[in-house]
């Protein structure tokens, strides 16, 4: 596991096994990252232990390969076992204490945080990598979603040092506002996934990073 704590910056990808056919999970995930997708999350909440083993493993190696960040979603032992950079969590999930003795110092921990700036700031104390605000807008991916707001982000940039990700109904449309408000990565979902070309997505949502 490489230490990327420094590169926590840009566009941030979450799987979505709706989104993604099982047959062609790595040729997208393969696409996002020649687009310039820089962290990608992978999200399955299903039973099927093989297929999340294959896919976790396939996602790792591919981000190993575009140097790109790999984190997995809420199962910190998968991500042991495929050797990701890190884990996301959820204010219900396994604490940061946890993750940090199950994967090591140099672990990426991130927590979903919602709209509560309290709440980030315990992440922050409890030693968190970076926090996620969300909703922004709203989403398909999440329609009954509380919407945090753009004003979050300023509060969070004045009040946090970590990282601060932005995620919730996040498109080409309203990815500059976003940006520019200082939010350091936007994590996407159905924006990305759902198109038809996702390396020109990418490419597009990318550019206002740079």
């Amino acid at each position: 596991m490489s230490n990327h704590k420094d590169q926590l910056t840009g566009l941030y990808a979450i799987t979505d096994e709706a989104l993604i056919p099982e047959s062609f999970f790595n040729k997208i995930i393969e696409s996002a990252l020649k687009g310039g997708v820089k962290i990608i999350q992978y999200r399955d909440k299903s039973s099927n232990t093989k297929k999340r083993l294959r896919q976790a493993n396939a996602l790792c190696l591919l981000c190993k390969q575009y140097d790109a960040i790999s984190i997995i979603n809420d199962d910190i032992e998968l991500a042991k076992t495929v050797g990701a950079d890190g884990v996301h969590i959820g204010r219900d999930d396994n604490s940061v204490e946890t993750a940090r003795q199950t994967l090591g110092g140099n672990a990426i921990i991130g927590v979903s945080c919602y709209g509560d700036l309290a709440l980030a700031k315990q992440a922050e104390q409890n030693g968190a990598d970076y926090v996620a605000f969300g909703a922004m807008f709203t989403s398909p991916t999440k329609p009954m979603v509380t919407v945090a707001g753009m004003s979050i982000i300023a509060q969070a940039k004045s009040q946090l040092s970590v990282p601060i990700c932005t995620i919730g109904g996040i498109t080409e449309q309203n990815i500059q506002q976003v940006v520019e408000s200082g939010s350091d990565m936007t994590a996407v979902i159905s924006s990305l996934f759902s198109k038809d070309d996702i390396t020109y997505t990418a490419k597009s949502l990318s550019q206002y990073f740079h």
